[in-house]
């Protein structure tokens, strides 16, 4: 652009002297990439005599030309020349580029005045130098609108001022340079001038045109004339976000999509919502050149208020901000229409804040509500932070580096984001302090929310924000749900409390868990949540949970469980009360120590003795060892010797699943010792027959055969008699008498049909399949085997199915079917290690080492 000029890559000039040369190579400059013919370029050469010479002489022009450019420039093409140039080789196109890609000031340090001006002067030899002008100068113009823009966003006005006027004069009709200058006459203070230069240009337009201002200019003069104090902003576009945080951890897989079309983003209190959303902004704060809105809506409740501070922001005089909601919303949506910005709206309390704020843009909303009505929206959950990633904010807030006792500190904080900025604020504030002594101080649960402060900020207000807008019922329900110490907990528990569940999800002081195997919702509240529940108890919670739960836990209880020998209970009774119970079981075994802590003995025993045979059954083993040994505790403190001897009935079983023979048999003589002391027939029977397992299991067959054929003579009720039975028929099956034993066995299966206790039926029935096996009875031990599997599936019972398929995996292996045992084995084995029952996966082993062999 300007004099016509070509340089070499090393800056060499080679530019052409000869008038017929630059002319030629003008040509081929105005027509850069298209094929011209010798006789197209004979005309363009000689326009007024009508392209009157010869071809060879064109040639010869075109041969001095390449020799001085470059042979490559100028290539031959099917009898044509084509000017073949790489990118930006011409100024042209890199001035095209520069303006596209917005460096301006660069752009514009291309200009060197009108394209071949010393060759095309007045632009009249070709049309092309004529049309390529007028692009180019309106190019120049809006590159040089939007560098001064710039620098009037920078505070710059009255460094522009002299070029501003220059360009008024220059461009008169230019409305942007005049709405330009208007502005730097305005912020250097000379707000007379300013209106007085719009008067200028209206008048022009009125006098010469009959036409007004346009519209944007119109408003600018309007603020103006009623200093709007927004005009004296010189940052740009308004970007109106709280400081990023410098120690912000983790989120890396949220980050991303936090901007979007509409997008809530919803969390527990102090999860870190705000902390997230801020600073997608401003990471993404390119993709928005027309701003960013901001507006902490717990501070600025009304969406009416937040219309009017949106709209001056965005220029709109405040003479010209409606009255009403809804005409404000009108105006908001049309200054955003056309503009490409982003809103954030923090800390939304409900949808009927949010609905009148929401436009074509972008937008953010934060809220401890996931704002189900706002149905348009997608939804990002935040929850606590990992424990790698706390220890990382707590390092990166405190300046100290990770240890172990950074790792104390981070557990103290539950990997909730407010808790652990206020532990590193405190520790960065505090330099003499270690973080051993912040430990010390937060050990105790009573003290850890006082101490748990920053200066103004606190843990505990972050759950008062939310407390105090809870209706009564909610407020209760979380007071009382500060008495149980289980991690996660369902629907039906809130609802005793007094309800409100969701509006304590709403709040941010519970967390929806999802559905649990029983179709119950479920819920967790944050370890430091439930210290703030319990800073106002109320009283009786724990034993008014307790009668619930234990009304619960047996009518829930299968026939294997129930006390009534009459009761007969279908299959799909069963089912329904294992995925109560196995969705419940945390919660249960919590329980059980809440109400051993807090004293209420009778309650805590009677849990842990109804929850005895379902942890047995499925080989809960952990949980039963945590549960019975408050119970017998509990039981000793309430000075009822039959609970105490339950309990240690209960003790014996477990001792009996672990294999502890010695500790079994200690356990059941003492509970028996209690039981004759007692009188309890029934119970004397129950604590004999276990001590009969415990003697089989010893190898001490005769005093197993003693005690049970003693409890058979003395059963009071079928139950009984076949519990007793079963258990002899074992006893003989280990002993070689295995008719005798085959018998007891058919006669338990019977007794247990009738009750219809089909998980005993089903084990009985596999041990009367490895007698009939051992008898040789192949035939009668596949049929009870498969019954056996029958009830297993019908059941749902995994662990019960795979012992049924081990049976039949012997099964199999006395009849010669080696590739199906090795399969039943397998399948089996695979159950016997996910349920942690260690005996059983040895069985099954065993069995698939004596297939492979």
């Amino acid at each position: 652009m300007g004099p016509l000029e070509v340089r070499d890559g090393e800056g060499h000039d080679r530019t052409p002297t000869v008038p017929k040369h630059r002319d030629l190579l003008a040509m081929f400059l105005l027509n850069a990439g298209r094929p011209l013919t010798v006789e197209r370029l004979r005309r363009l050469l000689w326009p007024r005599e009508g392209g009157d010479r010869s071809d060879s002489l064109v040639r010869g022009y075109v041969g001095e030309l390449r020799r001085l450019v470059g042979k490559d420039v100028i290539s031959t093409v099917a009898g044509s020349y084509v000017l073949a140039l790489r990118d930006e080789q011409l100024d042209v196109d890199r001035f095209r580029l520069l303006v596209d890609k917005g460096a301006y000031e660069e752009a514009l340090g291309l200009w060197r005045g009108d394209l071949l001006e010393d060759v095309d002067p007045e632009g009249e030899r070709w049309a092309e130098t004529r049309r390529l002008r007028e692009e180019l100068e309106e190019l120049r113009l809006l590159a040089l609108e939007r560098r001064l823009q710039a620098d009037l966003d920078a505070g710059r006005h009255r460094e522009l001022l002299v070029e501003l006027r220059r360009l008024t004069k220059q461009h008169p009709t230019w409305q942007r340079f005049r709405g330009q200058y208007m502005l730097a006459l305005y912020r250097s203070g000379r707000r007379v001038d300013a209106l007085a230069a719009y008067a200028v240009l209206r008048d022009q337009l009125d006098g010469g045109h009959a036409i007004e201002p346009d519209s944007e200019l119109q408003l600018l003069y309007h603020r103006m004339l009623h200093d709007d104090v927004s005009l004296h902003v010189s940052a740009g576009p308004p970007v109106l976000l709280p400081p990023d945080i410098h120690d912000f951890t983790g989120r890396a897989d949220l980050l991303d999509r936090v901007l979007g079309d509409q997008v809530v983003v919803h969390g527990q209190a102090g999860a870190g919502k705000s902390a997230l959303a801020v600073r997608a902004a401003w990471r993404g704060r390119e993709a928005y050149p027309d701003g960013i809105l901001y507006a902490d809506l717990r501070e600025t409740t009304a969406p009416v208020a937040v219309l009017e501070d949106f709209l001056r922001w965005l220029g709109c005089p405040a003479q010209a901000i409606p009255a009403t909601l809804e005409q404000r919303e009108r105006l908001f949506r049309a200054y955003c229409a056309n503009r490409r910005l982003l809103v954030l709206l923090d800390n939304a309390i409900d949808e009927a804040q949010v609905r009148p704020l929401l436009t074509s843009c972008p937008t953010v909303v934060t809220s401890r509500s996931p704002l189900g009505g706002l149905t348009g929206a997608t939804r990002l959950s935040v929850g606590v932070l990992g424990p790698e990633e706390s220890l990382d904010l707590l390092t990166a807030g405190s300046g100290r580096p990770a240890d172990t006792a950074m790792g104390r500190l981070a557990r103290f904080c539950g990997g909730l984001p407010i808790a652990l900025r206020i532990a590193a604020s405190r520790l960065a504030a505090r330099p003499e302090w270690t973080v051993d002594y912040l430990v010390g101080l937060l050990e105790d649960e009573h003290e850890r929310l006082d101490r748990l402060h920053a200066g103004d900020r606190t843990v505990r207000s972050v759950f008062t924000v939310g407390y105090d807008g809870l209706p009564e019922p909610a407020r209760l329900t979380l007071r009382g749900l500060g008495a149980l110490s289980a991690p996660d907990f369902a629907d039906w528990l809130t609802d005793q409390l007094g309800g409100g569940a969701e509006a304590l999800v709403d709040a941010g002081l519970l967390e929806t868990a999802g559905v649990d195997a029983a179709g119950q919702v479920r819920y967790r509240m944050h370890a430091l949540t439930r210290l703030f529940a319990r800073e106002q108890p109320v009283p009786g919670v724990l034993a008014k949970v307790s009668a619930v739960v234990l009304a619960r836990v047996r009518a829930s209880r299968f026939s294997l469980v129930s006390g009534d020998p009459a009761t007969a209970v279908a299959t799909r009774d069963i089912r329904e009360s294992v995925e109560w119970l196995d969705a419940e079981r945390s919660f249960l075994v919590s329980l059980v120590a809440d109400l051993h802590d807090a004293g209420l003995d009778d309650p805590c025993w009677r849990l842990a003795h109804l929850l005895a045979p379902y942890l047995e059954r499925h080989r809960f083993l952990d949980d039963w060892r945590a549960v019975s040994g408050r119970a017998l505790e509990s039981a000793r403190r309430s000075a009822d010797d039959r609970s105490e001897a339950l309990v240690l009935l209960d003790l014996g079983d477990l001792h009996l699943a672990e294999r502890e023979w010695d500790l079994a048999h200690e356990r059941l003589r003492l509970a028996l010792g209690m039981f004759l002391r007692q009188g309890r027939t029934r119970d004397v029977n129950h604590a004999r027959r276990r001590l009969g397992r415990v003697h089989l299991e010893r190898g001490r067959l005769e005093e197993a055969e003693r005690a049970l054929v003693s409890c058979l003579e003395t059963a009071g009720n079928q139950r009984d008699a076949a519990d007793a039975e079963s258990v002899l028929g074992a006893v003989l099956r280990r002993a070689g008498r295995l008719d005798e034993a085959a018998g007891h066995l058919t006669r338990a299966v019977d007794h247990l049909t009738e009750l219809g206790d089909r998980h005993r039926q089903a084990d009985t029935l596999l041990d009367l399949a490895a007698v009939r096996l051992a008898q040789g009875a192949k035939p009668e031990a596949r049929a009870a085997a498969e019954r056996a599997r029958g009830i297993a599936v019908r059941l749902g019972d995994r662990l019960l199915d795979a012992h049924a398929l081990l049976g039949l995996a012997r099964v199999n292996r006395a009849e010669g079917a080696t590739a199906r045992a090795r399969e039943l084995a397998g399948t089996a084995l695979e159950v016997f290690e996910r349920a942690g029952d260690r005996q059983a996966a040895g069985n099954a082993r065993a069995l698939l080492a004596q297939v492979a062999r």
